[in-house]
């Protein structure tokens, strides 16, 4: 751990696909940054996703590093959207100590018919459903998971209403996704998918600070506050809130440089980043144990003209190829 004034002036950045917890003593804040780079690129380029649903899927990607890399155990934490939109699924997982990947499904003609009705917003593709957040600690424990309705609102709203519905900790979100367009050594014009989030919570000492205004219950409920919310709490929100887009995707920003801006005056450390791959949990015997239970019939349902059983993972895309017989004796 270390004072971020002093690491400024050395060498050693965390840099692209490294998530970087922090601390801010002063305002009892703790949280993680990270910028994505080359691994959202891949993530996102592997499948040639419409720009609408790329982007979506990066902000649930970044999410997923942001509280993935917090997990103390070993085990995997899932968020996934289910909707009736244009967008019906998002998902991204994070295994520990590092995998990261993401998966997006899309309705091609109800994509391209909100495309040119100008109905690209998150929630407008989304549509209605939930978004749930799922800890998963092994076969022996127990998953539990959070859901959190769909309700119009942005990604970076939702998550902050599972924080404060399920862990009933204040918590800013931010996230931000981009496209930028460089040229090669050849000065052929290339395009990369970059993104960049932030979360922080309030956890003071004493419990009771905590406390947050109640929420809406709707039924002529105006909304006002119950009581005051903490100073504290008030000013490091009002900080994470004058976080630019351009911040959190320039690589010429970073981590670091981004928590300076945005809490020099009171002082942040930054702990040592974690890094996260793109790496994918299938694998040619996990698939198999899957086939192996399908029925006679759902076999010889599944031989192509070849005679072979083929099998594409939706993530990685890598494909599977397999026997009749090798998947009746499994």
């Amino acid at each position: 751990m270390q004072d971020i004034e002093s690491q400024l002036g050395e060498l050693g950045f965390a840099g692209d696909d490294m998530v970087v917890p922090f601390q801010v003593d002063a305002l009892d804040v703790r949280g993680r940054t990270v910028q994505l780079g080359p691994l959202l690129d891949t993530i996102l380029s592997r499948h040639d996703y419409p720009e609408p649903v790329a982007r979506l899927l990066a902000e649930v990607v970044v999410l997923t590093a942001l509280i993935g890399t917090s997990l103390k155990f070993e085990g995997k934490f899932t968020v996934q959207t289910k909707s009736d939109g244009a967008v019906d699924l998002l998902v991204a997982d994070f295994a520990t100590p590092d995998a990261l990947r993401g998966y997006a499904r899309f309705d091609a003609e109800a994509l391209e018919a909100a495309v040119v009705e100008g109905r690209t917003e998150p929630e407008q593709l989304l549509g209605a459903g939930i978004l749930a957040f799922t800890i998963d600690q092994g076969s022996y424990m127990q998953p539990y998971q959070g859901i959190v309705q769909l309700d119009g609102s942005s990604l970076e709203d939702i998550a902050t209403t599972y924080f404060r519905q399920s862990e009933q900790i204040p918590t800013a979100v931010r996230l931000g996704v981009a496209k930028l367009f460089d040229r090669d050594d050849n000065g052929e014009r290339r395009e990369s998918w970059r993104a960049g989030g932030l979360v922080a919570q309030f956890l003071p000492q004493e419990p009771e600070r905590m406390r947050q205004p109640d929420l809406p219950g709707g039924d002529g409920d105006d909304g006002e506050l119950s009581h005051d919310v903490d100073d504290a709490w008030n000013e490091a929100r009002a900080l994470v809130e004058t976080i630019d887009l351009d911040e959190m995707t320039d690589p010429e920003v970073g981590a670091e440089r981004l928590l300076y801006r945005l809490f020099h005056e009171r002082g942040v450390r930054v702990y040592p980043a974690q890094a996260v791959y793109d790496r994918c949990s299938c694998s040619r015997d996990r698939i198999l144990g899957v086939l192996k239970g399908f029925t006679a019939e759902e076999i010889d349902e599944s031989t192509a003209e070849d005679g072979k059983i083929t099998v594409t993972c939706e993530f990685c895309s890598t494909a599977y190829e397999y026997t009749p017989d090798e998947v009746k004796k499994a």
